[in-house]
């Protein structure tokens, strides 16, 4: 049994995973839920109510990457970040938790929107594990030349792996 997703009923998608990937999926859910924890709020309880956090872009780059400013004018991105972020946020937890409530070993049925939610989810783990790794075009590239020894293997591996989780959830949901 190879691991990915194919096209399941009514839109749907069949998951498929031996227990060895369920177990590091969850895990690098799970360390990508960790570092989507509610960003910094407000002062103001009415603006805290509403969802309004702060303005400041994230100094860490792996925040930065899954959190990037939508404008080149900081004032713009500041205003813009302040009250959207918390939303992102929110929307990224529910993603990774979809995968976590969801993920079992063996076979199990995705719905089409638990299916969107974990090719969000696995962008999010992408983005995450690519910007730690300093990931290139050239990954494919350095993965071949790399001895097996290099302690780096395996966290590139398991790039290469979620590339290809996520190429197969798209072609599944197409």
């Amino acid at each position: 049994m190879s691991s990915g997703f194919s096209p399941g009923k009514g839109g749907g998608v069949v998951a498929r995973f031996e227990a060895a990937e369920v177990s590091l999926l969850r895990s690098l859910v799970s360390m990508t839920l960790g570092l989507v924890t509610p960003g910094q709020t407000s002062d103001d309880p009415l603006e805290r109510a509403l969802g309004i956090g702060a303005s400041e872009a994230p100094s860490d780059p792996v925040l930065a990457r899954l959190f990037p400013s939508a404008y080149e004018d900081d004032k713009e991105a500041a205003e813009f970040r302040r009250y959207t972020e918390a939303t992102l946020r929110d929307g990224k937890r529910a993603d990774a938790q979809t995968v976590l409530d969801s993920a079992a070993s063996g076979r199990f049925d995705l719905t089409p929107e638990q299916a969107q939610a974990w090719l969000r989810a696995l962008n999010d783990i992408r983005l995450t594990l690519g910007t730690k790794l300093e990931v290139t075009e050239e990954v494919h590239d350095e993965i071949a030349m790399m001895s097996e020894d290099d302690p780096r293997y395996p966290a590139y591996v398991t790039y290469d792996w979620l590339t290809y989780l996520q190429d197969s959830l798209v072609r599944a949901l197409w």
